[in-house]
């Protein structure tokens, strides 16, 4: 139940599709045009304080978030640039959750300095199915802008037979495998929301940071990513057009570095390769400590440069943003290594 406050709360809400704003019609889940205005309708009818809440909607874009490029984001945050968003006192995204994570960390870091609570909200059924999380993700985002009202861009979710997590947007993790479910990167969800009360579970640095950087609204499509699997065979890959290479690590923070299957699996050759077209390859996610494994070491060694303390979702858009807005390597390295956005765990 939303808290009796005397001052009208003004809150943007940005629909841009997604399950939350799908219906289910004969077996296929598609976007449709009445389901996002159905879940403000739901919140007015299931929480007497809605009178208490004014909304302003607007739908730059309707897609199911699978579908989605850097292009998206451009798109979205221009739409809440031009809807003025000091004057409200939050901002709601309506979005899907498969590239949820990733939407996340892009409006942390372009977003970084604004004074005003950015909230995603997904659902991880359409709002007519009785399992949707949905209406209940929207009511944690209305709380949070009416009761805690501080900046900071924020995903609420609700697992099934779970509580209430808010997770900062930087520290999402992508769903969870064969899963409806996300977690924190490291498990550590920023809040849990409980019957109408906000806990602090793990402290995050304030915002806005204090560390400032003027950004475009550019995101790189030219970053590859590359996953790890054993068998890799990086002859695969056209490099073609290809500005940087994050490859991504096992949970150890290891990548293979041997030539006994053929060099062709190995991590390093890649590495000169890319070197010799003059592509820098990054490494994440990995947690920097005292301790470290030989392969961590030789790769580090060799060139690769490491994105420390970050999840992988968050060093692709990070980079993708540094090599939209800069050309010179030292601007891009200082601005993956500056924590803006309390991404770095």
């Amino acid at each position: 139940m939303l808290a009796k406050h005397h001052t009208m709360k003004h809150i943007l809400v940005v629909f841009t599709g997604g399950t939350i704003g799908s219906m289910a019609i004969d077996g296929t889940i598609n976007t449709a045009g009445s389901a996002p205005f159905k879940l403000l309708q739901q919140f007015k009818q299931r929480y007497s304080g809605h009178h208490q809440v004014d909304f302003t909607t607007i739908e730059p874009i309707t897609i199911l978030s699978e579908n989605l490029a850097p292009a998206f984001w451009k798109i979205l945050i221009e739409a809440i640039e031009a809807a003025g968003p000091q004057q409200y006192d939050g901002i709601i995204i309506t979005h899907g959750t498969d590239t949820l994570s990733y939407t996340a960390a892009a409006i942390s870091f372009y977003f970084h300095a604004l004074d005003v609570p950015i909230l995603l909200v997904s659902s991880d059924y359409p709002l007519d199915n009785p399992k949707a999380n949905g209406l209940g993700n929207f009511v944690c985002a209305v709380e949070f802008v009416v009761k805690e009202n501080r900046p900071g861009v924020f995903v609420p979710y609700r697992n099934q037979q779970q509580l209430t997590q808010l997770h900062k947007g930087t520290r999402l993790a992508s769903c969870l495998q064969l899963s409806g479910d996300f977690i924190s990167v490291q498990g550590k969800s920023h809040m849990q929301f409980d019957k109408g009360r906000f806990c602090l579970l793990n402290q995050i640095g304030s915002q806005p940071s204090d560390n400032i950087v003027l950004l475009k609204a550019c995101f790189s499509e030219r970053i590859l990513l590359i996953r790890p699997y054993p068998g890799l065979d990086y002859g695969r890959f056209n490099l073609m057009g290809v500005d940087a290479v994050l490859h991504d690590l096992y949970h150890s923070g290891t990548a293979c570095v041997s030539d006994q299957w053929g060099e062709n699996h190995s991590l390093l050759k890649f590495i000169g390769d890319c070197g010799a077209l003059g592509i820098n390859v990054y490494l994440a996610p990995a947690h920097q400590s005292d301790d470290a494994y030989q392969s961590t070491r030789v790769l580090v060694g060799r060139g690769a440069v490491m994105i420390w303390n970050m999840s992988i979702e968050a060093a692709y858009v990070k980079l993708a943003l540094a090599y939209g807005n800069f050309n010179d390597s030292e601007k891009i390295m200082a601005f993956i290594n500056t924590d803006i956005a309390g991404e770095h765990v």
